[in-house]
């Protein structure tokens, strides 16, 4: 659909060949800036119906290439499907009737005194015209007779005929279906999932000085504005954008609840007295219903997940992975994509589901454990890779002991720390190295108080069991567990270190779970997380801060920090990732909001659809009390497709 907005420059050549052909009171040309930018832009609609057509203004600003117009208004329908089909006779009419009827007043009322009975309809779309540009600002209003009666207008110049507007419309309304129809029996007949729905009803009175009777020879009553709002339900259950226009008046607001209600200070020149010549029109966009992902009962989980080890990770996505896995299981895909790992969670799920997996994050940490877990088919580690793991007789570099001696761990368990690490860097296999490192890191994590190293000591020791095995148990738990997490999807599964925007894969679905902003807490992991990131990365291309109490380095710069680097990141990786499905985890205390993911989503998607998972953040990122907030929250799950 093309969206004409050099329409709206009274200056532009285009809009000398594309306006309206009729002067129609309540017409939308002022709307224009207000309702353009509310056309759904990408893709674009599969068709364009009106059936309140006036002067078609928003029409002939979209110039839509498959469109269904209609109007209850015979006269007006005459006129646009006769310029349609013969836009050379309705012409030639209208400088006959020129000649006949010089403009004068006079000449209007005899125009309008005419019998219309045996007019060929090429002629009657030329008197139409010619009433329609004289008399008193556009407005069509007929007698009980059913007989046009709308005063003279009294203007200095009529433009009666232009000529090259009307050959102009002619070629746009001849690719439209044109009906006289009541707007009911239009919308039953035409429209379909994904077509764009512009309603300009007769509005509703709010004061004394309104008429009911200036657009159509039929009243609209306030019931019939409670029928419209029934089958603006019905398209909005069968998936069709609706954009409607209104008056401000108080039971639009009952009609419409729930969706988007937008004022705007209009012209109102049909009125004699200057009382009536200001008033206030609403514009309400009703998006489709998203309808694919019904919240149901999850199914149960892929029974390989459950040995995935269990992390207290920040913003680990193992609570709410079977709402996550139903979602993924409404649509085919082969490949998927994890874009924002973490814990590894998510994407070793997708391998449990048989698929090919890319797991991406910007952390070392989160990419080792992906590594080990996901790109890792087969590889384990057996008694005598434990027995190197923990040989002491080694001469360590001594590092963890000494930077963070009495941060953390013991001496003791920093000692064990460094001879691991040593040791890890002597095994030559990848899959080896990287299962020994998560293992060491998933110690090093179950060993510490609300496992984050933003304080050190152990102030917060709940004396759960974790806390009371020793390091070395710990270690050997935790290597039992991720080897039994191995297994062979037999897919060729990648992990990666980097950025997001930076990946060149292009799967079928892409899962997204980006760091939370939030003016609530904040998103930084790896300050939470620094001293594994530290393992991971054996602290290389790291400046440690070691003026602070944490002996933390300094954070990877992330878009995410800020509202505004959050909403270009999202509009960034929706369209990087343009041709795949997409998913997106998100929470409701996160900035930007509900609405602004689903718009920025929507450029890009022709379909996008929201559930909700009610959640509970643990401690480690909201769990105190924010004002009303504290750490429940609605987990928002984002599909595009």
């Amino acid at each position: 659909m093309k969206i004409g907005t050099d329409l709206l420059d009274e200056s532009s050549p285009a809009i000398i060949k594309t306006r309206p052909i009729l002067k129609w009171a309540g017409g939308k040309h002022q709307l224009l800036p207000q309702l353009l930018p509310k056309i759904p832009a990408h893709p674009a609609p599969h068709r364009y119906i009106e059936p309140f057509f006036g002067g078609g203004a928003l029409f002939f600003a979209l110039q839509p290439q498959n469109a269904v117009i209609s109007d209850s208004n015979p006269d007006l329908i005459n006129v646009y499907q006769t310029v349609a089909a013969d836009v050379s006779g309705v012409i030639n009419q209208l400088k006959r009737l020129l000649k006949e009827f010089p403009l004068s007043k006079e000449s209007f009322y005899s125009v309008r005194a005419m019998d219309i009975k045996g007019l060929s309809k090429t002629r009657k779309a030329a008197r139409i015209l010619y009433l329609n540009k004289t008399c008193f600002n556009g407005l069509y209003r007929v007698n009980s007779d059913g007989r046009f009666n709308v005063p003279y207008g009294n203007y200095k110049n009529p433009q009666v005929c232009r000529e090259p507007e009307l050959r102009a419309a002619s070629l746009l309304l001849q690719q439209a279906v044109i009906r006289e129809s009541d707007y009911k029996n239009t919308l039953r007949c035409y429209a379909r999932e994904g077509d764009l729905v512009f309603l300009d009803p007769p509005y509703l009175p709010v004061s004394k000085y309104a008429d009911f009777k200036r657009y159509t020879r039929e009243q609209f009553y306030e019931e019939d504005h409670h029928e419209l709002a029934d089958e603006v339900s019905r398209l909005h259950e069968l998936g069709c954008h609706v954009i409607l226009t209104h008056s401000n008046h108080p039971l639009i607001y009952e009609l419409y609840d729930g969706f988007q209600i937008e004022v705007f200070s209009t012209r109102r020149n049909i009125n004699k007295k200057s009382a009536g010549r200001t008033g206030e029109d609403v514009i309400i966009t009703i998006p489709p219903k998203r309808r694919l992902m019904i919240q149901l009962e999850p199914p149960p989980m892929v029974r390989q997940v459950k040995k995935y080890p269990v992390t207290r990770y920040m913003g680990s996505k193992q609570a709410i992975l079977p709402h996550i896995q139903q979602a993924a299981s409404e649509f085919q895909f082969d490949s998927a994509c994890d874009l924002f790992s973490g814990s590894g969670i998510v994407g070793y799920m997708f391998k449990a589901m048989g698929k090919q997996v890319f797991a991406n994050d910007f952390m070392t940490m989160n990419s080792t454990y992906t590594c080990a877990m996901i790109e890792n088919n087969d590889v384990t580690l057996d008694d005598s890779d434990l027995s190197r793991l923990l040989n002491r007789d080694v001469e360590t570099d001594g590092f963890v002991f000494q930077t963070f001696q009495g941060l953390y761990y013991s001496d003791e368990e920093n000692r064990l720390i460094d001879c691991i690490r040593f040791n890890i860097k002597k095994l030559k296999n990848k899959y080896k190295r990287a299962l020994a490192m998560s293992a060491l890191m998933r110690a090093a994590l179950k060993k510490r108080p609300r496992g984050i190293f933003t304080y050190t000591g152990d102030r917060y020791n709940d004396g759960r069991k974790d806390l009371k095995l020793s390091f070395l148990e710990q270690f050997k738990l935790a290597l039992k567990g991720v080897n039994n997490a191995v297994f062979d999807n037999h897919r060729k599964n990648i992990s990666r270190c980097g950025d997001a925007l930076s990946t060149q894969w292009k799967p079928d679905l892409v899962y997204m779970d980006p760091p939370y902003y939030s003016p609530y807490s904040d998103n930084d992991y790896v300050r939470r997380y620094h001293f594994l990131e530290g393992l991971a990365r054996d602290w290389q291309e790291v400046e440690i801060q070691r003026h602070t109490k944490t002996k933390k380095f300094k954070s990877y710069p992330s878009p995410f920090n800020s509202r505004a680097g959050a909403h270009d990141a999202f509009d960034k990786l929706f369209q990087h990732f343009e041709e795949s499905i997409l998913l997106v985890s998100y929470s409701s205390n996160s900035l930007p909001g509900k609405e602004e993911i689903l718009s920025l989503m929507s450029k890009y998607k022709k379909h996008v659809e929201v559930v909700s998972v009610n959640h509970r953040y643990s401690f480690a990122n909201q769990g105190r009390n924010v004002n009303s907030n504290k750490n429940k929250v609605q987990e928002y799950i984002f599909a595009g497709y």
